[in-house]
């Protein structure tokens, strides 16, 4: 599916540009350009079990409780990771809290508790 802006679309995106004031763009704080995006949903909210680590593809496979934001009954599944190093020290065993999130399509693990 193909989206085609219709022309009330058109004329309300050109609306607000020509509103926007000239000088909003002249003072920038580049000091966080290049950090990584921290959502609400970086906070481990779910409760996981750990059933596999697999390093070398960047998996996780966890028997999980419910993902509210994903609106994602309780079930096994392999996610990905956001970033490798949250493989790091985790067994297959482990109670986890963890978040995730459908980045690009796939669903992803994006922070990591170990509970203890």
């Amino acid at each position: 599916m193909r989206f085609v802006p219709t022309l009330a679309a058109t004329l309300f995106a050109t609306a607000v540009a020509a509103t926007a004031p000239a000088h909003a763009q002249t003072t920038t704080d580049h000091s966080t350009h290049h950090a990584p995006a921290v959502s609400a949903a970086a906070e481990p909210t779910s409760d996981g079990e750990v059933r596999k680590v697999d390093k070398a593809q960047g998996k996780l496979t966890l028997k999980h409780g419910p993902i509210k934001n994903l609106d994602m009954p309780p079930m096994t599944m392999v996610f990905k990771v956001s970033d490798p190093k949250l493989l790091e020290g985790l067994n297959p065993g482990d109670k986890i809290k963890f978040a995730a999130d459908n980045l690009n399509g796939a669903m992803t693990v994006t922070a990591v508790q170990v509970l203890k």
